[in-house]
């Protein structure tokens, strides 16, 4: 089962988890990662700390790519499309700039505490 692996201290970063646990097509195991084995899914705890991942038989994917990869495990057309989308070169990193702009505030969105605010 892919597992989404995230900051479990950072309140944003577990409800958006939590939305796609609960309305993803395919099942998804959620994983905050001060709470998981990231030896077992190919991570450190270093790279955990830095942005969100999605591991799956196909590899793992972090940040913005991560979530690319989300749409395209949905399996239907419309998020495959979505995901294609994502990975084309403007597009692409137009995702990783705004994937950055989200990690850097998310302290100051809905459900963002300051215990969600990464170092400078």
């Amino acid at each position: 089962m892919p597992t989404l692996v995230f900051d479990g201290d950072c309140g944003f970063c577990t409800s958006v988890a939590r939305h796609f646990e609960k309305r993803s097509f395919t099942p998804i195991e959620i994983a905050a990662w001060q709470l998981t084995d990231l030896a077992a899914l190919g991570l450190t705890p270093e790279q955990a700390s830095e942005q969100v991942y999605l591991v799956t038989i196909d590899g793992v994917f972090g940040g913005a790519e991560c979530f690319a990869e989300l749409m395209r495990i949905q399996g239907d057309p419309f998020h495959r499309l979505i995901a294609w989308g994502m990975r084309l070169p403007g597009i692409r990193r137009l995702s990783e700039w705004g994937y950055r702009q989200v990690a850097h505030n998310r302290h100051r969105l809905p459900g963002g505490t300051p215990a969600c605010e990464l170092p400078r």
